[in-house]
């Protein structure tokens, strides 16, 4: 993937740092947005905005516009899994786990026996387990699940030198007062929200409105649904979803540590507080196999960079027990095995009252 970062003006990396932080849900949230930019240094107004937005999507410096849906939220349950293929079948191992629809993300990771690391998500909670017996059977290779025991952060920022660097830029607070409802299920009128508004936003002067249209719903309901559910965790933030890899961070690093279980509370936030650490997690050992309950990714735009981040991650980890060599390792991923993303139609449609 080419690095473009170089490239972009000031304006479109301050645009991409404050974007990561909060969209208003408000009828014209450009105009809102240009309106606070520029109290921020960056001057320009709402129909500019869009369309620097509009250009960065179309260059690939975005993955897309819109809202983080957090699955896990709307229905179903996802898991990573790892696995050890043989370097003479790695290939048809491959391919037999991707044959999986249930399969959403699969990655080459260094490693000396757990070479295969994939996502498997499914509509049914009680499934994950099922699908791993197949794929056993099919390949012929045992399965290690690691469901996600306790979640410290999922936060994919990949902020830029330039204006507003520290992405501390939100304007969630202006929309519609919202409160919870408190259930867990999903109306059949909110799935039809969550599928329209799951691969992005309409880059519009009105996103929401022309939302509202696609589904034949009502606008104010539109907005104050998006608000509810960002507020409930259904939605994580809405904004740029950058391409990670165009703005130069292709150090992909995924940490992992064998925490005292004792100091887990205490070392998941201290960790999570690194704003260079994406995902932070809690997850099972395999004794034996696996000896690491702690996962903390990382992202570099070069190697120095990310392995200055992995050593500030074991200096972080280091104030509170002594880290041996034996401790910790961190898995480079080397190749893109299978990308899809979750396949939230049937996890949403699952959950719907």
């Amino acid at each position: 993937m080419q690095r473009i970062d170089a490239d972009l003006s000031t304006t479109d990396r301050g645009i991409i740092n404050a974007l990561q932080g909060g969209f208003p849900v408000v009828e014209r949230p450009f105009d809102a947005t240009a309106s606070a930019l520029s109290e921020r240094g960056l001057d320009l107004d709402g129909p500019v905005l869009l369309d620097r937005i509009r250009h960065l999507d179309e260059e690939g410096v975005l993955s897309r516009f819109g809202a983080l849906v957090n699955a896990q939220e709307i229905g179903g349950n996802a898991s990573l899994v790892a696995m050890h293929a043989p370097p003479e079948r790695f290939d048809e191992v491959a391919e037999s786990v991707n044959g999986f629809l249930e399969v959403a993300h699969n990655y080459e990771r260094e490693h000396p026996y757990l070479n295969m690391w994939f996502v498997v998500s499914v509509a049914d909670a009680d499934r994950i387990e099922t699908v791993l017996e197949e794929i056993e059977a099919e390949t012929g290779q045992e399965t290690y699940n690691l469901p996600k025991q306790q979640e410290f952060r999922v936060e994919a920022k990949f902020l830029l030198d330039g204006p507003i660097a520290d992405g501390d830029f939100d304007l969630t607070e202006l929309g519609p007062s919202v409160t919870p409802s408190g259930r867990t299920t999903l109306t059949p009128a909110e799935r039809d929200l969550v599928l329209e508004i799951q691969g992005g936003l309409p880059l519009t002067q009105t996103p929401y409105a022309d939302v509202a249209t696609a589904i034949d719903a009502d606008r104010a309901w539109v907005r104050e649904t998006i608000a509810r559910f960002n507020l409930e965790g259904k939605i994580r933030r809405i904004g740029v979803v950058p391409n990670h890899y165009a703005l130069g961070y292709t150090e992909n690093g995924m940490t992992v540590w064998n925490v005292p279980d004792e100091l887990i509370g205490d070392v998941g936030p201290a960790v999570a507080s690194l704003d260079f650490v994406t995902h932070c997690y809690q997850r099972p050992r395999h004794e034996g196999v696996w000896p690491y309950n702690f996962f903390a990714m990382t992202h570099g735009r070069s190697e120095a960079e990310s392995q200055r981040r992995i050593e500030h991650v074991r200096d972080t980890m280091d104030e509170y027990w002594d880290v041996t060599p034996e401790a910790w390792d961190t898995l480079f991923s080397t190749q893109i095995l299978k990308k899809t993303g979750i396949r939230l139609a049937e996890r949403a449609e699952a959950n719907t009252e």
